[in-house]
């Protein structure tokens, strides 16, 4: 259990050292989150008095005469978590939490592999850059849709958290070896 513990851990330090370099140096995340709008204090205020709980808001098109949307019109997608600038704190909490947590379990899983899996750093690899893989696909369709991201912006997230997935499979791959008496 010592082993899955240390290469999950070195694991969920290399997945924070990604997000910090890829999304808190280079930016790659907020060009995509935070693009601004014109008349942004406008739409501000408009939200601010008309979202007064947390959730996931649809702004549809107003209906046709025949109480249809017009097929072209935008929906646009309002998110408000109830949290504001003071709470970026207790959000790191959570997120470093998952960034911890995610890759021992991947670790996990992959200690229970069959002897061939690990038996040789490659196979070790992909079975936990699969795991990347896996919860990249499920995040892209929990991100694009109506009210949601574009496509472009849904799939440059998903392969920043596969790409993720995979720079941490190396550390975890790496530190994972076959128990004693299993070979390597």
């Amino acid at each position: 259990m010592k082993r899955v513990l240390s290469a999950g851990l070195a694991g969920g330090v290399v997945l924070l050292v990604w997000f910090v370099v890829v999304n808190g140096l280079l930016g790659f995340k907020g060009r995509i989150d935070m693009k601004p709008l014109p008349d942004e204090r406008l739409v501000y205020e408009v939200l601010r008095e008309n979202v007064p709980e947390p959730g996931k808001y649809a702004c549809n098109p107003e209906l046709t005469g025949d109480r249809r949307f017009i097929g072209d019109a935008p929906v646009f997608g309002v998110h408000y978590s109830g949290l504001g600038h003071d709470d970026a704190g207790r959000e790191s909490l959570v997120g470093l939490a998952v960034f911890l947590l995610a890759p021992i379990l991947g670790a996990w899983l992959l200690s229970r592999a069959s002897d061939g899996v690990l038996a040789r750093f490659g196979s070790r690899f992909l079975f936990f850059a699969t795991i990347g893989v896996v919860i990249g696909l499920i995040g892209f369709q929990a991100r694009f849709g109506i009210g949601g991201y574009s496509f472009g912006d849904a799939a440059a997230l998903t392969i920043h958290d596969i790409a993720a997935w995979a720079v941490a499979g190396l550390a975890v791959a790496g530190l994972l070896k076959p128990a004693r008496g299993r070979p390597e």
